[in-house]
Order: C-alpha cells, then sequence, then structure tokens
C-alpha cells in the first residue's frame, strides 16, 4: 500500500491553504469536559506539521450516535480541551460543519490557525454519503488529509464522498503510523508472534484470525469469546455466553490450529454480573453460573507466554473478562501489565480496541509502555482481515 503523506509534499504547498483534515474526536464528554483524550492527542503532530507550515486546519470530526442535533453530542468541549492543547496556535470552533457561516469563518482565519467544525452526525447526509452534503464540506479546503485511521472503514462523506472531490488527498502522521504498524503484523511480524484474543464475541475477530492465525505461534483467547471455543471442544461452561453463530468456524480453527491454542483451564464464576458471592473453578463451570473472568491459573500461564521472553510481536484485542467490575479485572489487569513486561524486555506490542485502552489504563499501563495503541476497534480489525478500507483506498485513487 502505497500513499502520499503530508511529508512528501513541499512545504510551500500548504502555505495559505485550507485543509480539511478528517479526525475522530469521538472522545468521552463527562459534564461539558473531555475525558480520556488519547484520540485527540494522537491528531497533534499532524495538525501543528501543518500549521507550522502556515497552513489554515479545518479539523472535522463525528462525535457520537445523535439522531438530531443536540447539545450532549457537540464538538465545543473537544474545542476548549484542544485549545490547551495546542497553547501555541489560535484554535475557534462553529458551531456547523458547512455551508455560507463555516465558509465565512474558514476565510476569515489566518495561516497556523485551526477551525473545529461542529459533529458530522449532525447531518444524516454524512453517514448516507450524500453527494450534495460531499460536495458543501469539500468546497470548504483546497486539500483532504485523513488522520483517523478509526473511521477509514466507513464509507461515509467525510471519509470518502468529499474526498474523491480533492485534487489532493493525503494520509496523516497517525493514519499512515497506523498502516505501518498493521501491516508489520498482517505481513511480516517478528516472531515469535502471539496474539491475545478477548472481547464478548467472536464473529468480529474471524476475518482478523483468518489472517493472522497462520502466521501466529500462539493464540491466547480470554473473555466471552474463550467459552464459544470451550464449547466446541465439549468443556461444560455452564450459562456462559456462546456465539453459537459461529461455532462451527471455532471448531474448524480448533481442529486446524488447535496446537497453538491456549484456552482459559480454570475461571471466575457468579450466578450473574452483578452477584456478589465469586467462585474459582478449575474444569467445568457448574450449571446455573457463568464465567467472567479468567482464573489465576490461566492468568499465570497467560503472563509468561506475554512478557516471558522479551523478543518478537504480541498483539492483544479484547479484555479477558468483564474487567469493568473490579472482582472481574484480574485477568485483563495482568494481562495489561504483562505487555508492558514484554515492551520493556525488547518486544514488540500492539493493543487494538477501545475497550482494551481502557483496560490498559484502568491496570495502570501507560501508552509509553507499548509499542502501539491502535485508535480503532472495527477498523483495526477490518484491515488485518483485508475487509476493505474505503477511507484508505479512495486517498490511493487519483
Amino acid at each position: 500500500m502505497t500513499l502520499r503523506v503530508i511529508t512528501d509534499l513541499e512545504d510551500s504547498i500548504f502555505r495559505n491553504k485550507r485543509v480539511l483534515v478528517r479526525v475522530d474526536f469521538n472522545v468521552k464528554i463527562d459534564n461539558g469536559a473531555v475525558g480520556e483524550d488519547y484520540r485527540i492527542r494522537m491528531t497533534i503532530p499532524t495538525i501543528e506539521y501543518l500549521t507550522k507550515r502556515g497552513a489554515r486546519v479545518l479539523l472535522c470530526s463525528h462525535l457520537g450516535r445523535p439522531s438530531a442535533p443536540t447539545p450532549q453530542f457537540s464538538l465545543a468541549p473537544v474545542a476548549s480541551r484542544l485549545s490547551e492543547i495546542l497553547a501555541g496556535s489560535k484554535v475557534r470552533f462553529v458551531e456547523d460543519c458547512i455551508g455560507d457561516k463555516v465558509m465565512n469563518v474558514a476565510s476569515e482565519g489566518q495561516p497556523g490557525d485551526v477551525l473545529l467544525l461542529e459533529n458530522l452526525r449532525f447531518y444524516k447526509e454524512e453517514e448516507a454519503n450524500d453527494p450534495t452534503f460531499c460536495e458543501s464540506l469539500a468546497s470548504l479546503a483546497d486539500i483532504y488529509v485523513n488522520d483517523a485511521f478509526s473511521t477509514s472503514h466507513r464509507k461515509h462523506s467525510s471519509t470518502y464522498g468529499a474526498v474523491r472531490l480533492f485534487n489532493t488527498r493525503l494520509a496523516g502522521l497517525n493514519l499512515n503510523r497506523e498502516i505501518e504498524y498493521l501491516s508489520m503484523i498482517k505481513e511480516n511480524p517478528d516472531r515469535p508472534f502471539s496474539l491475545v484474543i478477548g472481547g464478548i464475541k467472536i464473529k468480529d475477530k474471524i476475518g482478523a484470525l483468518e489472517n493472522l492465525l497462520p502466521k501466529a505461534d500462539k493464540l491466547l483467547v480470554g473473555g466471552g469469546a474463550a467459552y464459544t471455543f470451550l464449547k466446541a471442544k465439549g468443556v461444560k461452561i455452564g450459562k456462559s455466553l456462546v456465539d453459537y453463530d459461529h461455532l462451527p468456524w471455532v471448531t474448524r480453527a480448533l481442529s486446524e490450529f488447535g496446537d497453538k491454542i491456549l484456552l482459559p483451564t480454570d475461571h471466575l464464576v457468579a450466578a450473574s454480573r452483578d452477584n456478589n458471592f465469586t467462585t474459582l473453578v478449575a474444569g467445568d463451570i457448574p450449571d446455573g453460573m457463568a464465567g467472567f473472568d479468567i482464573g489465576n491459573e490461566t492468568v499465570h500461564r497467560y503472563s509468561l507466554e506475554i512478557g516471558g521472553t522479551g523478543k518478537g510481536t504480541v498483539f492483544w484485542n479484547g479484555p479477558m473478562g468483564l474487567f469493568e467490575v473490579g472482582a472481574f479485572s484480574n485477568g485483563t489487569t495482568n494481562v495489561a501489565k504483562s505487555m508492558a513486561l514484554a515492551f520493556w524486555r525488547g518486544s514488540k506490542t500492539l493493543i487494538g480496541g477501545g475497550d482494551t485502552l481502557e483496560a490498559m489504563k484502568r491496570a495502570g499501563v501507560t501508552e509509553s509502555e507499548v509499542s502501539h495503541v491502535s485508535t480503532g476497534g472495527g477498523a483495526t480489525l477490518r484491515f488485518l482481515a483485508d475487509d476493505g478500507m474505503p477511507g484508505i483506498s479512495v486517498l490511493e485513487q487519483r
């Protein structure tokens, strides 16, 4: 995959040009303030690269899934946080993302200014890839930059339709970094190569696993996904979650790659997620009980596999249990710490998915303790599955 990145062009090309940058500022807003701001911080290198070269930067993003324009889904709090981070640049906010008002505000800007547009999804035409909306969005700028890997699997106006109307379409630094790391995993990972897969369902991960399992040395399975694998092996799992629709695929994977697939041998179980009475069981899970975390023996085994050698590559997607509940967070916490240990010992460690990032943070592991944190959830898995990334492929079409 060959893309033009912003660093491939002469600095003079950006001078006094309006540059529309698709970012992903889909962050949590609590009481009018931004919570976790990792996705905002990841875009700063691209924004500053452009402002330092005299571009007038227009940032566009979605936030949540609003059914209509509401203050709850406004990007105004993000503009405030961005102003704090970009202290050297003038950051403005406009309460729309298309139209004359936006064009007027954009035209008033000076080289080096940053303008954040209002939530793209206040218009249903954004997700519909509406041609008129695409034209309105594209008319705001001279150059297009995609720095939102996490939305690049969607064929929306801001990631695809409007992009086709630009002669100059570029990848931002964050997008390019994502592609480089994930391409390494997909095509030529350092060995030994281990996959750590968790989360509730297996279906979203099947495409990626079909590509990666033949290359992997080990697949460590936890979370709800583990019970579909255990069910396929004939282990009694009580009332634990099972993805019956994809049980045949799991059965085939165990038949073909069973020698490299590691499954939990003990579990922390309870009658329900809200039940305070938990039990550690080995082997079969009793009827009426469900598994909500991997057990201590499995934690020890997985931790040694992940952090033991300090060589190769480890990719982690999905928590090992219901980590949001303290009683069921031990497995995920220990996997996160093992990822950090593997990194410090010399392994390449990659984390993908919003839940996985949140779990890592809760475990006290910072972004500097892993090689790369992908800002994409579904996009990461789609890329690894070779399942089509319209927002990336459109950058190659000129």
